[in-house]
């Protein structure tokens, strides 16, 4: 299978620099990456010895690369591989959660030192000082800390992917992910577009909780983190 022959969720990373956030686009036809400082997400147009050369080009020697794609990747000598994972892909608009009286708050660049803690805590997935700008950010704070959050990622062609759902330890069971997931998939099916989201596949109570929301697995993905070799 290739970048140019399957839908466009198979190789979302691809999909999403080569169509809506293309202008944040680095790289050229055979490899690209969001900026480091957004996200270490890249993607090659195909596992050729010639794609993986342009992919260690755009690399720093403190650069990783997460990479998502269909079938295990196998990088040549020049790369070490730092995790190699499967992650399920879901996909639907969750079902309708009512605030309950909690504000939902759109986040912005002065709430980014309190995401980061937030996300370092509770292990979400990658998140960098610019993380926020692929798309919109919503949270929830009691007695003025953020205690949950949910947002905006990659966006391949028609699709967006809910990001970084978490809840603080001390404020879980309190239903603050499901308010958020869904809002975000409001705001998201709002413009048109269809939300979706990746999950490790170990994360057995995520999933859970996300088929409870009625989103559905739409297919397995291998997520492999690249480094260059010292």
């Amino acid at each position: 299978m290739s970048v140019h022959d399957s839908h466009p969720l198979d190789y979302p990373i691809w999909t999403a620099l080569t169509t809506t956030q293309r202008a944040l686009a680095e790289g050229d036809a055979r490899a690209r990456r969001y900026p480091a400082e957004i996200t270490p997400f890249a993607a090659m147009k195909d596992t050729s010895p010639e794609s993986f050369a342009a992919l260690a080009a755009l690399m720093s020697p403190q650069d990783i690369a997460v990479l998502f794609t269909p079938d295990p990747v196998k990088p040549p000598a020049e790369f070490k591989i730092v995790l190699a994972e499967t992650g399920e892909q879901m996909i639907g608009t969750p079902v309708e959660t009512p605030a309950n009286g909690f504000d939902i708050v759109t986040l912005g660049v002065d709430d980014v030192p309190a995401m980061i803690e937030l996300t370092e805590l509770t292990k979400p997935g990658p998140f960098n000082a610019r993380t926020r700008e692929l798309g919109t950010f919503l949270g929830i704070r009691v007695d003025g800390q953020l205690v949950a959050m949910a947002g905006e990622r990659m966006k391949p062609a028609q699709y967006t992917e809910i990001t970084a759902v978490c809840v603080h330890p001390s404020h879980r069971g309190r239903g603050y992910g499901q308010m958020l997931l869904s809002a975000i998939s409001r705001q998201i099916a709002s413009r048109g577009e269809i939300p979706f989201l990746h999950v490790f596949t170990n994360n057995h109570s995520a999933i859970a909780l996300y088929r409870r929301q009625g989103m559905e697995i739409r297919r397995r993905l291998h997520v492999t983190v690249l480094k260059k070799q010292d």
